[in-house]
């Protein structure tokens, strides 16, 4: 053994505390951003398409007053500015719901992702996990909106009496869902 063997020792007994606390000091920085990033709030934007043409057709086009209710639509929600900007779209494969969605969908110049009506329950799951952190708008219909917004936001009603009425065309559910809190929900009418 050497003589410098003392001083080695006492030099690493004194740096084990500086590197100990700059070990901890990346740790809480990592679990900060790791926290950060998770904590993210989706926005569900959930809606049922505009009034369809009446007739006996399968899957009727948007009459008249629903064209003009999708441009509404549009311009209520088609804000370019970044806060609280709409970052993706969803309609049912039925024409009426993608005529409704259409025009929102080339003001933002987002593509219109399509969807089947049977599989409006699992979609919520599959947009939390595609757009979480987003805000996305889903069109839908009477029967599927309220399964739609009882998925996202855990509140369950049953419909008409608290949720869509047959001839219900203005209604949009807001849901905020945050991934560690409970979801909130507002109604609105366009």
């Amino acid at each position: 053994m050497s003589a410098s063997g003392a001083p080695r020792f006492r030099r690493s007994f004194f740096a084990a505390p500086v590197w100990l606390a700059a070990l901890a000091g990346v740790a809480i920085i990592a679990i900060a951003w790791s926290t950060w990033h998770s904590a993210t709030t989706t926005t569900f934007i959930l809606l049922r398409h505009a009034e369809k043409q009446l007739g006996t057709i399968d899957d009727p086009p948007l009459s008249n007053e629903g064209e003009a209710r999708a441009l509404r639509l549009a311009e209520l929600l088609g804000s370019s500015s970044s806060l609280g900007r709409v970052t993706a779209i969803y309609a049912s494969d039925t024409r009426r719901a993608e005529q409704t969605a259409t025009p929102l969908a080339a003001r933002l110049g987002l593509p219109l992702a399509r969807y089947a009506g049977k599989d409006s329950r699992d979609l919520i799951a599959r947009v939390l996990r595609a757009h979480a952190g987003g805000v996305v708008v889903i069109v839908g219909h009477s029967n599927t909106v309220p399964l739609m917004v009882a998925a996202a936001s855990g509140v369950r009603f049953a419909p008409p009496a608290q949720g869509m009425a047959e001839d219900d065309f203005g209604t949009i559910y807001v849901v905020t869902a945050p991934r560690w809190a409970p979801a909130t929900l507002l109604r609105l009418h366009y």
